[in-house]
């Protein structure tokens, strides 16, 4: 590991010390890197602005894309106070980043009361047997929008 490595990682975890220690949100923080260069920086936000979605990743993600002026992240590297959710796990694959460095683990977090299990058990069961129940609904109505995307010529791959 390198030392700008530990630095970047440092400052992560300064983030979710300072959240915690402000009485401002949860023990979790981030920063996206590129080129060896702080692009965006973010603490978890869940309680502090009352959305679940809000986790450190995600809003760090959100800066760093705003901040790039892309929905790309290829490039670029996050470091992570603890290993990512499962919801932040996806949008790090979705923004395309090449690497992640985490400090905390999963089980780390699980033990002091935010786990994901069951999340990662009700993915692996099929859907109707799912504690949330999912329902298809006007199935043929939807595809509309997809049959005009895949000829759109506004259409930009992601």
């Amino acid at each position: 590991m390198e030392k700008k490595d530990q630095e970047f990682m440092q400052m992560a975890i300064d983030l979710s010390v300072q959240n915690v220690s402000e009485s401002i949100g949860g023990p979790f923080g981030e920063v996206v890197v590129k080129n060896g260069k702080l692009i965006a920086k973010s603490a978890n936000k869940v309680t502090l602005t009352n959305d679940p979605t809000a986790h450190a990743e995600v809003s760090a993600i959100r800066l760093a894309c705003t901040e790039l002026n892309t929905f790309d992240l290829s490039g670029c590297v996050i470091y992570t106070s603890c290993e990512p959710c499962p919801m932040c796990l996806g949008a790090i694959y979705w923004a395309k980043i090449d690497t992640i460095y985490y400090a905390n683990t999963k089980a780390d977090a699980e033990n002091i009361g935010f786990s994901d299990k069951f999340i990662y058990k009700e993915l692996d069961k099929k859907m109707e047997n799912r504690s949330l129940p999912v329902i298809q609904l006007m199935r043929d109505e939807a595809l509309a929008a997809f049959k005009l995307w895949e000829t759109s010529p506004m259409r930009i791959e992601y």
